[in-house]
């Protein structure tokens, strides 16, 4: 089992992905966006700030160091879900936009890219696993374009690698979960409708971090080579395509 970098891993999906694949005995690299020491199952974490366009290359370059030369997946999971409302001022708008994209799309694409040099100039392949949204394909809120932009992009970002590197035994994988909750707190709930919410989702609640890291894992480590390309939702059936 070879070496796995997972993003965005301080916390949430991030982090309950870490403990799935720790549980497998993967050999693991976190990041965090601040100075962490190691992530719940002792993996090292590496802090680097995506809103810095070379904190990208200077973390791709720590975890090869530190994966002793060899990173054999990517998971792409870090995220920024804040509200940009259309009153605010246009620079103001302007800057939650770039910004939100910088971490949430360009980001992964500068370590997908890495990643894909890395396994192309090896001479055999890797997985990328791209953690995106029920927004890519449903939308968001109104305060919420950029996060849906964000997270659409990357669908196709995924699906144009897994289409284009296949014959490299280069494999990618998309999940696409709808709201997820770490606790299932009462304030969560509120802050994005309450019961409205929930009663937009047949299932009755919102999902897990477990559950979204169990798809992560199966991405990572088991799926077929033939699913390379795919997207999987995991939305409680708010979303069916």
């Amino acid at each position: 089992m070879g070496h796995i970098l997972v993003t965005g891993s301080s916390r949430g999906i991030g982090r309950a992905a870490l403990a799935a694949l720790a549980a497998r005995g993967a050999k693991l690299t976190g990041h965090a966006s601040r100075p962490q020491a190691t992530g719940g199952d002792g993996a090292p974490m590496i802090a680097a700030d995506f809103g810095d366009p070379l904190s990208v290359q200077a973390l791709w370059e720590h975890a090869l160091d530190l994966a002793g030369g060899e990173i054999d997946i990517v998971v792409n999971n870090a995220g920024r879900f804040e509200a940009n409302r259309l009153e605010r001022s246009d620079i103001e708008w302007l800057d939650a936009w770039e910004d939100t994209l910088r971490v949430n799309l360009t980001s992964a694409a500068q370590l997908s890219r890495f990643a894909v040099l890395h396994w192309q100039s090896r001479g055999f392949g890797g997985r990328l696993v791209h953690v995106a949204s029920r927004a890519a394909y449903r939308g968001d809120s109104p305060a919420h374009w950029h996060y849906a932009a964000a997270k659409s992009g990357m669908v196709g970002m995924h699906k144009t690698i897994a289409r284009a590197y296949a014959k490299d035994g280069i494999l990618s994988f998309a999940v696409t979960p709808g709201f997820t909750d770490t606790s299932m707190a009462d304030d969560y709930l509120a802050s994005r409708g309450g019961p409205g919410l929930l009663a937009d989702i047949p299932l009755g609640r919102v999902a897990t971090p477990e559950e979204i890291a169990a798809i992560i894992a199966f991405c990572a480590l088991d799926a077929p080579p033939s699913m390379t390309g795919a997207v999987i939702d995991a939305n409680g059936a708010s979303f069916v395509r």
